[in-house]
């Protein structure tokens, strides 16, 4: 059976539509604010004027505090020429919805934080007091720390990027210090033909340690690492890529390697509360006259008995004729290439936020970004934290879920 063509009335005519595309809205830009650190040997800004740039292009506002680079040797003319606003008042550049630092929240920040600000900076542990975060909770804040920040990688950007410039650090720090006119031993790290190479103990075999043992072995020192972690042990060596003396930490066996060593660097870490003290008084009292000890550690606590907070200012002190360097915060020290690394972190976080159209809405879209955050709205969502201090914890999932 045959099928009949519809008919077509001729008086309707028939013509093609035209092809439209779907224009997505621009988000709007963010403003971001940049203050000047304030905080004991905080030298670091946390965007470098390259980076501002880089955002003032991609929509965003960014607004400077007066000499808020000047410890990293970028002038206001840097920050104005790549398109920042320059203001001389900080409680101006506390009215950004963003604020990006290099620094802790301290007590002297909080009358200027806003209601419902975002901060992007570090936490410091040892620092943080129950009254700045009951503080930054009733402002409503949502906060997330360069120490808990992870990549796509599962790893730690900025804390990787500080280890590296610490552990390299070291040991031109020890240099410095053996010499003579620092009344150390007057050796050179390292070691030139016909003479032994100076000993070198690292405590610690993360990455601090590693990037200390690999300087030190460039100069040429004779290095043994300690660590209670055998799969860091073994990491490290891979990662260097030819076998080093190691052992855990045995305490006759770390003595005795003590006893002979030109230089030890204490860089054990911890993942919550202090760092483990494996050095005792007098085991450092055993060490030849004119070493140096490098605590890395001694931000949470340190590793050795004898270490006491110093100063850039005042970097060393000596005790049982052994010279102590136990300055906190050592990449602030080399604090422009220290914000460099940080902004280079920070910068592609802050254009995909403003494309995704705020942090909130990226961490919806980025779940391991939500490693690094530790206050939404308000609610305190780092159990670490809500432990140490006694305050409510808040699951961030759920949170977020129920802002959906």
């Amino acid at each position: 059976m045959s099928q009949q063509k519809p008919k077509i009335d001729p008086g309707i005519s028939i013509q093609a539509l035209e092809e439209t595309l779907e224009v997505i809205p621009k988000p709007a830009g963010m403003t971001l604010g940049i203050p000047k650190e304030i905080a004991f040997q905080e030298n670091r800004v946390a965007l470098t004027p390259d980076a501002v740039n880089l955002l003032v292009n991609n929509g965003h506002q960014v607004v400077v505090e007066h000499n808020a680079g000047e410890a990293s040797h970028f002038s206001d003319k840097d920050y104005a020429d790549a398109g920042a606003r320059i203001v001389y008042e900080r409680s101006e550049v506390f009215q950004a919805p963003v604020l990006v630092k290099s620094a802790p929240i301290i007590e002297a920040d909080l009358p200027l934080l806003q209601l419902h600000q975002h901060i992007i900076s570090p936490i410091h542990l040892p620092g943080m007091t129950p009254e700045i975060l009951e503080k930054m909770m009733e402002k409503r804040v949502t906060a997330l720390s360069f120490e808990h920040l992870k990549d796509d990688s599962d790893s730690y950007p900025i804390v990787r990027s500080m280890s590296e410039i610490a552990g390299s650090a070291v040991m031109l720090i020890a240099a410095q210090y053996l010499g003579s006119a620092n009344h150390g031993k007057g050796v050179l790290l390292g070691g030139i033909s016909g003479i032994a190479p100076t000993k070198v103990i690292i405590i610690g075999a993360g990455i601090v340690g590693e990037y200390a043992a690999r300087t030190a072995l460039a100069l040429g020192a004779s290095v043994k690492v300690f660590d209670n972690d055998v799969y860091k042990l073994k990491r490290l060596q891979n990662n260097i890529g030819h076998r080093l003396w190691t052992s855990v930490i045995e305490p006759r066996l770390l003595a005795k390697q003590l006893k002979t060593c030109e230089v030890a660097v204490g860089a054990l870490s911890s993942e919550s509360g202090r760092t483990p003290m494996v050095v005792t008084e007098e085991m450092v009292n055993n060490m030849r006259l004119g070493s140096v000890i490098i605590d890395v550690s001694i931000d949470r606590g340190g590793c050795f008995e004898t270490s006491e907070i110093t100063s850039h200012e005042q970097p060393v002190f000596t005790k049982y004729g052994i010279i102590h360097y136990c300055v906190p915060n050592i990449p602030s020290g080399f604090s422009r290439t220290a914000s460099q690394a940080i902004s280079n972190v920070l910068t592609p976080l802050l254009i995909e936020a403003g494309s995704e159209g705020g942090l909130e809405n990226l961490i919806w879209h980025k779940i391991h970004l939500r490693n690094g955050i530790y206050l939404f709205r308000g609610a305190l969502t780092n159990f670490y934290m809500s432990q140490r201090f006694d305050l409510k914890y808040t699951d961030l999932n759920l949170l977020i879920a129920s802002q959906r």
